[in-house]
């Protein structure tokens, strides 16, 4: 790793030993998570079970936990994608600057403090632990990676290298097998051509994306990708849609997050349809000729999906919705709503919710919601503008019997649980796609503008954020593709999956606000590509689970 006559890792052992160090690594953060486990454990059980008031009690700690064993997880992901590439003869020295640079840090903040959000930081006392056990930090191997590992020398000798990788769909291998290298290519070349290109000008003028882009994707098979083929679809891996949300997202998140729409209705159907509603749904879905829009939320629910108040009526063979519904993306011109309702009137929690595949008539610019019994109002937003946002109310809104999905009441709330994983997954690889963004339009804009007499890139601080968008990239990255693969292999993946989405959410926010702040006061202008791609940012740390949401759950996955 010579750069300028020194080593980038200048006091660690050659570069053949780097992954026999950080393996060794992730034992000691191993039994500091065992430890960090059984002391918060102790904080919120009671009678030998968890508590739901003491883990409330507790939150700091249940979500310090949450985010370890995420770190923890994420340093294993990264071990196993340098060993792959290790093997393949591909772990060159821009993936070895990427997997030292991230251990390096990662086990100073396991050590230090983590930051879970601007402002809380989440110190070894906040989840029970004590100066000694911080000592099963103080190994050898360890040691020599937060000494050596992230250092400046380290950064900007991999800036130099990705400064001859531009235009590359990322920085390092990303160690996906050939077919999915080939499927990234194609989705990247359409986002460059297609997508970027239009994007910004779409984001200003708050205009829904063209159906022009919806027509090509459908016709790219994106619809359909992860659909059985005996349902019309492509048949592919979850590892795949990945792949193709991550790349699309990085030329917009709302492109990026068409396809989601139709996956995720697709696998409720999947999951708790009748073979009738397979078979009238999935073919139109997996086309395009159908696109779905999921109504979930309601004004004073938020994440508290079991208090839902709008309400399902039977009459005769069919139902009466009545009710109002916030945050649903892509309202106005879809074809079916995936619609949560309440079915049992004396319920108060999720056991009475049901899950409908409501059709609509798709509405256009002058008439958004031409359906009986139904009427929308357009939430302004900050980013994320490609689709729109509505608040609903439904008022006697009609839906056929036969659209119950599953033919079952009182499933709904099972039956969305199902869909959680793909969902958050899916969260994961759009976040990998706006950091990708952000990390691109940084690092352009860096190379091109001149300061004091050289690029803004030759500034070690400048070259530094670069560098950790790259390296927390690769994270995000190898951990979102681990829990597609866990997925794909049938495998419960609830917890790789929350994981995947609360690190990438928080990633992206940090590119995209790092690559704005390389911009200086460009940035702030609404010309540049990069407000939007702040403001797109923004929403992933929220929808599909907000971070505080999502490190409740994986506490409680982890505490049993």
């Amino acid at each position: 790793m010579a750069h300028d006559g020194q080593s980038a890792m200048t006091e660690t052992p050659v570069l053949e030993d780097l992954l026999s160090l950080t393996m060794a690594a992730i034992h000691q953060v191993e039994v500091l998570l065992a430890t960090a486990s059984e002391r918060v454990r102790g904080m919120v059980t009671d009678d030998g079970r968890v508590s739901g008031a003491l883990l409330e009690e507790n939150q700091t700690a249940a979500h310090g936990l949450a985010w370890l064993a995420t770190y923890a997880e994420s340093l294993r992901q990264m071990q196993g994608w340098a060993e792959r590439l290790n093997a393949q003869g591909a772990f060159g020295e821009i993936e070895a600057l990427i997997h030292q640079i991230a251990f390096g840090e990662y086990l100073w903040q396991t050590y230090g403090g983590i930051p879970i959000s601007q402002g809380e930081i989440l110190r070894p006392q906040d989840i029970g632990l004590t100066q000694d056990d911080q000592r099963a930090l103080m190994s050898d191997a360890v040691m020599t990676l937060t000494q050596t590992g992230n250092t400046q020398a380290a950064r900007v000798r991999l800036v130099e290298l990705m400064q001859d990788n531009t235009g590359h769909a990322t920085f390092g291998a990303s160690g996906l097998d050939e077919e999915l290298e080939m499927i990234r290519d194609q989705f990247r070349r359409y986002a460059d051509e297609n997508v970027i290109p239009h994007a910004h000008s779409w984001h200003l003028k708050d205009e829904l994306i063209p159906m022009s882009v919806i027509d090509e994707l459908a016709e790219m098979g994106v619809f359909g990708l992860t659909i059985p083929e005996e349902h019309g679809g492509f048949g592919l891996s979850k590892a795949s849609m990945v792949v193709v949300s991550e790349e699309l997202s990085r030329g917009y998140i709302g492109v990026g997050s068409l396809g989601t729409r139709s996956e995720i209705a697709a696998e409720l159907i999947l999951c708790g349809g009748t073979d009738e509603q397979k078979a009238k749904w999935l073919p139109g879905l997996a086309s395009g000729e159908i696109l779905p829009t999921a109504v979930f939320t309601e004004p004073n629910t938020g994440s508290d999906l079991g208090s839902l108040r709008t309400r399902a009526v039977k009459a005769g063979d069919d139902y009466e919705v009545t009710g109002n519904k916030t945050w649903i993306t892509h309202a106005a011109r879809t074809h079916v709503m995936t619609l949560l309702a309440r079915t049992d009137p004396d319920s108060s929690d999720y056991k009475g919710l049901s899950m409908f595949l409501a059709e609509k008539t798709p509405g256009d610019d002058d008439n958004p919601f031409p359906t009986d019994g139904m009427s929308g109002t357009e939430i302004e937003v900050l980013g994320y503008r490609g689709m729109k946002e509505y608040e609903l109310a439904f008022d006697g809104f009609k839906v056929k019997g036969e659209n119950l999905l599953g033919g079952v009441e009182g499933q709904g709330f099972k039956q969305l649980m199902q869909t959680f994983e793909s969902a958050r997954i899916q969260t994961a690889a759009r976040a990998i796609g706006v950091a990708q963004s952000a990390l691109e339009t940084g690092m352009q804009y860096a190379l091109e503008r001149k300061q004091f007499g050289k690029a803004l890139i030759n500034f070690p601080r400048v070259a530094s954020k670069l560098a950790m968008m790259a390296v927390e990239i690769m994270v995000a990255r190898q951990l979102t593709y681990f829990s597609a693969r866990e997925k794909d292999n049938d495998r419960r993946c609830d917890l790789e999956a929350g994981m995947a989405k609360l690190l990438g959410a928080r990633v992206a926010w940090a590119a995209a606000d790092n690559a704005l702040q390389i911009h200086g006061g460009n940035g702030f202008a609404l010309e540049y590509q990069i407000s939007r791609i702040l403001c797109d940012a923004r929403i992933l740390n929220i929808f599909e689970g907000a971070a505080e949401i999502q490190a409740q759950v994986i506490a409680r996955r982890l505490l049993g």
